[in-house]
């Protein structure tokens, strides 16, 4: 199982209603990190941005990574 982290994250952004510069302020991510994870340029981000990136959606890791 490929899971395409940018689309999931992308998926849950829209469904929290959030814009990518709301996101990294909540998530304390710099912006270029979340655009390049969405944009499918960084495909296998830090397992502590992700973390940071789940905590800032407010949803857990699972959530994130599942299909």
């Amino acid at each position: 199982m490929i899971v395409d982290i940018g689309k999931r994250i992308k998926h849950w952004r829209k469904e929290r209603k959030m814009t990518q510069d709301a996101l990294v302020k909540k998530a304390a991510i710099p912006y270029t990190t979340l655009a390049k994870i969405e944009a499918g340029i960084v495909m296998n981000p830090r397992m502590d941005t992700l973390i940071k990136i789940a905590a800032g959606l407010e949803i857990t890791i699972d959530e994130l990574i599942k299909e």
